[in-house]
């Protein structure tokens, strides 16, 4: 072999081996996945680089990214840019403003977040806390006279309604007198009048009929409804029986209504007072409409500006509560090497091959060396 093959000869084979090794190099930082034990004996090198120290890599990048990347201090600038604020505030009236226009019910978009059976939770948490309130009021006042318990306010109130419940009743009666209804419940009575007279009433009914007595008492009896003297005369009744009754202890005032008559009356009205049922089986729409103008302009910015300060006070702690160091470990353990090989190549992959390249460069460059060096001192 001439001097000019051997030198080429040696280059060729240094060439390869050192791209060879250069690109099983590269290799081996991700292969084998796992140990290769050959007569019970594991093969150096055997796993790969980045599989045998997967759990450390873990490790420095979770600190890295906690004290080098994903920062505190970082985080507080960021809520600090007026650009940022802007764009949070506006993104965030965009999502409430088209939550709030919702066709869904109320009870429905509750159930959508995960709050289930709220009509009949409110009404367990209304009547809980009306049978609540009234043991307090109640069982602090037993012993004591109405007109002790109440409000002076409320008793003059009560006083002053008088003459106003007086002459709504004779109304109503005035009414109910003139009305068809009226008239046949006159005559029924004056029927069962003349029946308990016996023969005197049966020898009345032989000269006069029940639609002539009804025809005579009716306006009499309107007439007498209609009295100034009639109402000051129920006023005054009315009056009396009230001042009785403010002489009741509220114990004796309980035993005679029934306590749990009494709290029934007021769940039952207190529930249909209450409009929860129809806010909660109304749209979502429906119910804030008066309020979307206030909740977007004036709730929706001051959300914002209170997660900033939140942030701004007490991100290290929400930081520290997180344990993002430990997320990122464990995402990075759970990641799958196979898949970190595919990006790592497709982002170096160019990057790879000239090291490769450069291995066999090298490698042909140390065989031709080897080759003057063989030849000059063979």
């Amino acid at each position: 072999m001439n001097f000019v093959g051997m030198l080429l000869f040696m280059a060729i084979i240094g060439a390869v081996i050192g791209g060879v090794t250069n690109h099983l190099a590269i290799k081996m930082l991700f292969r084998p996945l796992k140990p290769i034990y050959i007569w019970g004996k594991r093969l150096p090198f055997t796993p790969g680089l980045i599989p045998k120290r997967r759990q450390d890599l873990a490790v420095q990048l979770g600190r890295t990214v906690v004290d080098h990347l994903l920062t505190a201090e970082g985080i507080r600038n960021k809520f600090k840019e007026p650009q940022f604020l802007n764009d949070l505030e506006a993104w965030a009236q965009t999502e409430v403003s088209r939550a709030l226009e919702s066709k869904k019910t109320l009870s429905e978009w509750l159930e959508d977040v995960g709050v289930s059976g709220v009509e009949e939770r409110l009404a367990e948490k209304l009547n809980a806390f009306i049978e609540v309130k009234y043991e307090e009021l109640v069982g602090q006042a037993r012993e004591k006279t109405l007109s002790e318990a109440l409000p002076e306010g409320l008793l003059v109130k009560i006083d002053s309604k008088i003459p106003e419940f007086s002459a709504y009743i004779l109304n109503k009666g005035i009414a109910y007198f003139e009305s068809n209804e009226g008239r046949t419940r006159l005559s029924m009575m004056v029927q069962d009048f003349l029946e308990n007279l016996g023969s005197l009433g049966n020898m009345v009914q032989m000269f006069i009929s029940n639609d002539t007595i009804v025809n005579s008492v009716q306006p009499e009896l309107i007439k007498f409804l209609s009295h100034k003297g009639t109402e000051n005369m129920l006023t005054q009744l009315l009056d009396q029986e009230w001042d009785k009754v403010k002489g009741w202890k509220v114990d004796m005032l309980e035993e005679k209504v029934g306590r749990d008559q009494f709290l029934e009356f007021l769940k039952r009205n207190l529930n249909e007072q209450i409009p929860y049922k129809k806010w909660l089986h109304s749209s979502v729409e429906q119910v804030t409409a008066l309020y979307k103008k206030m909740i977007l302009e004036i709730w929706v910015p001051k959300v914002v500006k209170a997660a900033g300060d939140f942030v701004d006070n007490r991100i290290e702690e929400v930081m520290k509560r997180l344990h993002l160091a430990e997320i990122v470990r464990k995402q990075v353990e759970a990641f799958p090497v196979e898949r970190l090989e595919v990006i790592v190549l497709s982002i170096s992959k160019r990057e790879f091959k000239m090291i490769t390249y450069l291995g066999a460069l090298l490698g042909g460059l140390i065989g031709i060396v080897q080759g003057l060096i063989v030849y000059f001192v063979g």
